[in-house]
């Protein structure tokens, strides 16, 4: 099986933001504001098979050739690495920051 794509609307559960939709349609995988994310898939993207469920924190930023600037995301309960591509609508300032 691989990528299956949901656009889904959520509250964060670190900032408690309502995060909508991705404007372009792409998947909104992480918050716009805080850049958090949640530990949901496990084998693949959008598979929503993780049991671990923990907050996906965002640490650094490194680019990929094909897929630009990316998030680096670290669980803060089973320390799993993920990587997401930075949005157009994500926070400027909390970017910079990492």
């Amino acid at each position: 099986m691989g990528f299956i794509m949901r656009n889904e609307s959520f509250i964060c559960e670190n900032c408690k933001s309502e995060v909508s939709k991705h404007p372009s349609g792409s998947a909104r995988n992480h918050c716009p504001k805080c850049l958090y994310s949640k530990h949901l898939d496990a084998e693949f993207p959008w598979d929503r098979a993780s049991e671990c469920q923990g907050l996906m924190k965002p640490i650094w930023l490194d680019h990929r050739k094909n897929k630009g600037l990316m998030i680096v995301h670290e669980c803060t309960q089973c320390q799993k690495i993920m990587l997401n591509r930075v949005a157009d609508d994500d926070n400027q300032e909390v970017i910079r920051g990492l």
